[in-house]
């Protein structure tokens, strides 16, 4: 009882509970540096911080690219895997019940706006339904080459870094919602290794109470158990047999769970139908897209006008004729992607492909797989080791200083 009583007691307990809390604290930190702040805080160049991911944006999402998107599969499996046919469908269910609004706008846009008015209901009426017969078989053909030329038609890479370099939460967003239980083991484990180290401390400093003791081992502590830490979930790669007990990097026993969450993010936010389509559309292989909808839908308006095509020849003339044609290929470009706003579909197309991705990230070899997480603490990885050094020698200070009164009091 008396032992308890004595404050030297205390004071040596201290030091492996202190160890621990130092282990914690400069993990969750490295955690939380890692992800954040999304832009940089400070004074540029070098006093102030950025989140790793976010401040190498770029270079992270083309590590995604091509480390992790290309091995799943190419644009072109992809989108057919969507299923053309049926997003020709979509887009021919879509359109239909606004096709006669359409026709009403291509005809004045085409500078026939006065002819269009003085045609009589029934000549109207055969041209809509006309167009409404044709318009499917179109899409259909049009769908059916974009599926065959699609890795002409667009520049997949340069969608994906787009699209997460502009959006910096997205891309933490991978990372953290694919790693979420090593994250949190990365935390918890600094507060046990801490302990240990502490342990260790507290037996040196018991035969040795040298004024660099307490910082020393702080800063081994800060460092250590994010290196640990780190090399656990990451090794060994591959399942080992240590006595009744079978070993693997946490991560990679986890590789059938990740892969469903990752895939369900990436089909919904990333890889999405709306968002190829949108990038067909406004990327930089866009002028080749908006020819290839042009060439299949601009024959329409000959189908339209069908037997009335001679009269209207001499009506207004051959290029009047070529006036309307562009102006249905023009219309089709604006309200191509109003088809894909779609969430219904969307999400449809979503867990199509996200079956597919699922199945292939599953049966990545480890070797492969560990990039999905493994880039955002390679990157600049020494940085946060390093700090959590300094904040454990800072710690280590800390309680040489308040615990054990500093230097000069002898301990």
């Amino acid at each position: 009882m008396e032992l308890l009583r004595d404050l030297d007691f205390w004071k040596y307990v201290s030091i492996p509970f202190v160890a621990g809390i130092v282990g914690w604290a400069t993990n969750w930190v490295a955690i939380k540096l890692t992800f954040l702040p999304l832009e940089f805080r400070g004074i540029r160049p070098y006093l102030g911080w950025q989140g790793i991911i976010p401040s190498k944006a770029g270079k992270m999402a083309g590590i995604f690219a091509e480390s992790t998107m290309f091995r799943l599969g190419t644009l072109g499996e992809i989108f057919r895997h969507m299923d053309p046919e049926a997003m020709a469908d979509h887009i021919s269910e879509v359109i239909e019940p606004r096709l006669d609004g359409y026709t009403d706008e291509v005809m004045f846009y085409g500078g026939q706006g006065a002819l269009w008015r003085s045609l009589p209901s029934m000549v109207k009426s055969r041209i809509y339904s006309r167009v409404r017969d044709e318009m499917p078989a179109l899409v259909h053909d049009l769908m059916q080459e974009i599926g065959e030329h699609i890795e002409d038609l667009m520049d997949f890479k340069h969608m994906l870094v787009t699209l997460l370099e502009g959006d910096k939460v997205l891309l933490n967003r991978l990372f953290i919602e694919s790693g979420e239980e090593e994250f949190k083991f990365i935390i918890r484990s600094g507060l046990y290794f801490g302990f240990i180290f502490g342990l260790a401390q507290l037996a040196f400093w018991i035969f040795y109470k040298g004024w660099w003791v307490l910082p020393f081992f702080g800063g081994l502590v800060g460092y250590a158990t994010n290196w640990i830490a780190i090399n656990l979930i990451f090794r060994p790669l591959h399942p080992k047999k240590i006595g009744p007990w079978t070993v693997q990097g946490l991560f990679l026993k986890r590789q059938r769970e990740v892969a469903g969450v990752w895939t369900h993010l990436v089909t919904r936010e990333v890889v999405t139908l709306h968002q190829i389509i949108e990038e067909m559309l406004t990327g930089p292989e866009s002028d080749k897209v908006e020819a290839l909808i042009k060439k299949h839908i601009e024959p329409i308006a000959d189908e339209a006008l069908g037997s009335f095509l001679p009269a209207a020849q001499l009506t207004v003339g051959s290029s009047r004729l070529v006036d309307i044609r562009q102006a249905a290929g023009d219309k089709a470009v604006e309200v191509s992607i109003e088809s894909f706003k779609h969430w219904g579909f969307n999400e449809d197309r979503a867990e199509v492909l996200g079956e597919l991705l699922q199945e292939r990230m599953a049966d990545l070899p480890p070797e492969e797989f560990q990039d999905l997480l493994r880039p955002c603490f390679q990157e600049d990885e020494w940085k946060l080791i390093l700090m959590g050094g300094v904040l454990g020698l800072l710690a280590g200070l800390a309680q040489l200083v308040f615990v054990f009164g500093g230097l000069g009091s002898g301990f």
